[in-house]
């Protein structure tokens, strides 16, 4: 009899299906569903501190008095967050499942003591979001790395629940920063977030959305990064994000190292009915390799692989093109 569950931030899951924060994660409806329909966890859809400040910001009435305008700015704000509490706690009601909050946010001087509402309000744990791109020709080398780490230093003072941190895909060396991160209280990280897709129409010669959904192949990357880190600072947990669009991928990711993954575009793509299906998948993997838990088979493929040839850290293609006529 195989058994499909694990554990992720400290967390207890009963499979390693987690709905990440999206669209699919927005209502309380949709979250029992989600939790009837096999979830191991759900990540709500993510609170954006930038969209919040811009909104209360465009509230600002230079016609106002300033006290008025500012009395408006906070009502925006205050009114955001309390339709955000509220999602956690009535999501909290209807699901015998962990409820993870997610905060996208770029500075840490909002959401220190927000976090500490978050907690109050039962979630289970609370996903960071740092993703932004570093183009600004002044970057100091460094910087980026080092707002993570500040960010979740504040926030770690102030909660003691699980802290998780996704982290986007544009980082130098990823292994050196999950090291400071769970030196610093991290309890996992997720690789990695997806950055919008640009894309141009050359008929009407305008910037239009590349592709949305994530895809089989997108699974590389985070498949590299967790079977390098989770061997070089294993006391943290990992999940795979982007590219998890089969139930195989499932399996992939936790030979990797992964704890878990986390889905979106597999369900948009295919309704809840993917959860079902790539738990019974792995169920079936397991039972045919003979494997009775996770943690039997969990890193099995890492680059601590002694059996197994280093595909994670090679950067050509020479081997492969080599053999081509």
């Amino acid at each position: 009899m195989t058994d499909l569950k694990t554990t992720f931030a400290g967390l207890s899951l009963r499979n390693p299906i987690i709905i990440s924060s999206s669209g699919l994660t927005n209502s309380v409806g949709k979250n029992k569903k989600l939790a009837e329909d096999g979830a191991g966890a759900i990540v709500l859809k993510s609170l954006f501190e930038e969209q919040i400040m811009l909104e209360a910001e465009q509230l600002k009435d230079p016609a106002f008095y300033p006290e008025g305008s500012d009395y408006l700015a906070e009502y925006i704000r205050e009114h955001k967050l309390s339709e955000y509490l509220t999602l956690i706690k009535e999501s909290k009601k209807v699901c015998p499942i962990p409820i993870i909050a997610s905060i996208n946010c770029y500075s840490d001087s909002e959401w220190v003591d927000f976090a500490k509402q978050i907690e109050e309000a039962g979630a289970n744990a609370i996903e960071i979001n740092i993703l932004a791109l570093q183009s600004d020709v002044q970057y100091t080398y460094g910087s980026f790395e080092q707002r993570h780490i500040d960010i979740l230093r504040h926030i770690k003072k102030t909660v003691s629940i699980p802290v998780i941190m996704k982290l986007g895909d544009n980082l130098t060396n990823p292994v050196a920063l999950i090291d400071q991160l769970y030196a610093n209280g991290a309890a996992a990280v997720v690789l990695f977030n997806r950055f919008y897709q640009p894309d141009i129409n050359i008929e009407k010669m305008e910037h239009i959305s590349g592709e949305v959904f994530s895809t089989v192949a997108d699974l590389a990357t985070p498949l590299r990064w967790i079977g390098i880190a989770s061997a070089a600072v294993d006391k943290i947990d990992y999940a795979a994000s982007g590219g998890v669009a089969n139930a195989e991928a499932v399996v992939k990711a936790i030979l990797a190292g992964a704890s878990a993954v986390e889905i979106c575009s597999a369900i948009y793509q295919n309704t809840n009915a993917f959860i079902s299906e790539a738990n019974r998948f792995l169920s079936a993997w397991m039972e045919r390799k003979g494997f009775n838990s996770i943690a039997q088979f969990k890193g099995k493929l890492n680059i601590k692989d002694i059996q197994g040839i280093n595909t994670f850290e090679r950067t050509q293609f020479l081997k492969y093109f080599g053999k081509k006529e």
